[in-house]
């Protein structure tokens, strides 16, 4: 199974999601760049009677596989991550050694993390992959570890769930392994 080559996202690719929860709008660009790609993203919205705005910054090498993330949100808190030779890092505490096992994250306010372990892995049709997340609330910003299972179902179809059960969803994807639509959560528009 393969996706559209990396090269055809050298001009950059924009798309928009909108909240199916709350009120909210997302807008990516993902680029190649010399050394992987980049995702660049503003969010905006309110959930559960609380707005929210916020940008983030994703750097993967080609293979997907992220180097680091920043989110920054309108009201000044901020969180950067970096990993360097399969360890996680941060300014303020260094290295964190909880997160080393974790190759891919999920932001939780965006469906473009889950393109991460989608374009990184291999996949065929049947094949379920249970993988260690960076995971990344927006409320607390405060990052854990969780398991997810991902399970290609079709060419370009993957179901999402949480390891303990309770959450799943069917996730098509595009040409470049970007969610269409996550449902309950999110749509492309």
């Amino acid at each position: 199974m393969s996706f559209r080559p990396a090269a055809d996202l050298a001009g950059g690719r924009n798309v928009r999601w909108r909240a199916l929860e709350g009120d909210g709008l997302e807008h990516l660009t993902l680029r190649a760049e010399a050394n992987g790609f980049r995702a660049d993203a503003v969010l905006v919205g309110e959930r559960d009677g609380k707005r929210y705005g916020a940008t983030y910054r994703i750097d993967c090498d080609p293979d997907f596989t992220v180097r680091s993330f920043e989110i920054t949100t309108t009201g000044g808190r901020r969180l950067a991550m970096t990993r360097r030779d399969g360890a996680w890092h941060d300014r303020a505490r260094g290295h964190l050694p909880a997160f080393d096992a974790c190759i891919d994250i999920d932001l939780s306010a965006t469906p473009f993390t889950n393109t991460l372990p989608i374009r990184r892995c291999a996949w065929q049709l049947g094949l379920q992959r249970r993988i260690a997340m960076l995971f990344v609330p927006f409320d607390s910003f405060e990052p854990f570890v969780t398991e997810q299972v991902y399970t290609c179902l079709a060419l370009k179809l993957f179901r999402f769930e949480t390891a303990d059960g309770s959450f799943s969803a069917e996730l098509p994807v595009d040409e470049d392994g970007l969610v269409m639509d996550y449902p309950s959560l999110f749509q492309r528009l």
